[in-house]
């Protein structure tokens, strides 16, 4: 496993954070497993910062606590309580108000994978010479490609492609998108997380050919070093896990 972040070329700070956390015991190690998290904050130079930080410090707190043994019900609670979290942040800090996230989590238990995602961070999914995003973009473009009006080659390059329709703190009502079951791993699969300042210049068939075979730690320099030679005008966050044989 492996995680990278970098400010990109355009930016003065960095608004996105991420984590990696697993239990220190082993019967909770085998009841959680392994909780990887990544957000990308909106809403100013600091309550971007604060929300991505709020989101992926309480998704890893709820997480952890956690009492059932159903790791996507865990992740949804985790994922409301972020949300509650930040909105009542801005709601004491007049200065943060409106401020929001994007946040993909995934859970690696054994060799079974969920995961929990609002805004356009994504999750994919490298098995071989096949690269699958699970994730599905919430923005407004995200829209126009489901309904057929953008090609989805296209989206990645669109002007509005940043504009979110769902977002941690933002809005009253919170649908967490996730697997409704446990998604079974292979040995060798690569999971990659990343926020959009990667995905936007970094194509999917450039993001499988830099995982395959490679390890994860180089991977993610040879990822952030593409974006930085493309630009990099949003922060550029990355996390990569490969299952092992003995996972």
């Amino acid at each position: 496993m492996a995680s990278l972040t970098d400010v990109g070329c355009q930016r003065d700070n960095n608004e996105d954070s991420y984590l990696y956390w697993e239990p220190s015991s082993d019967e909770e190690f085998r009841r959680k497993g392994r909780l990887a998290v990544i957000a990308d904050g909106m809403g100013g130079h600091e309550g971007g910062q604060e929300a991505s930080r709020l989101a992926v410090e309480t998704v890893r707190a709820v997480y952890d606590q956690a009492s059932g043994d159903d790791p996507q019900a865990a992740l949804v609670e985790s994922f409301t309580a972020a949300h509650t979290c930040i909105q009542n942040y801005g709601e004491r800090h007049p200065a943060f108000q409106g401020m929001g996230t994007t946040c993909t989590a995934l859970v690696l238990r054994g060799r079974q994978l969920y995961f929990a995602h609002v805004g356009d961070s994504r999750l994919y999914l490298i098995r071989g010479a096949r690269i699958l995003r699970l994730t599905r973009d919430h923005s407004y473009v995200g829209r126009l490609v489901e309904s057929g009006i953008v090609r989805a080659e296209d989206a990645e390059k669109h002007p509005q492609r940043h504009i979110l329709t769902a977002a941690l703190g933002a809005g009253r009502e919170l649908a967490v998108d996730g697997a409704e079951q446990g998604l079974a791993l292979e040995e060798g699969d690569d999971l990659l997380l990343c926020t959009d300042g990667l995905w936007s210049v970094v194509t999917e068939e450039e993001l499988e050919t830099a995982l395959s075979g490679t390890p994860p730690a180089e991977s993610c320099a040879a990822l952030v070093k593409l974006a930085r030679e493309r630009g990099a005008p949003d922060n550029v966050t990355l996390q990569v896990l490969r299952v092992g044989a003995d996972s």
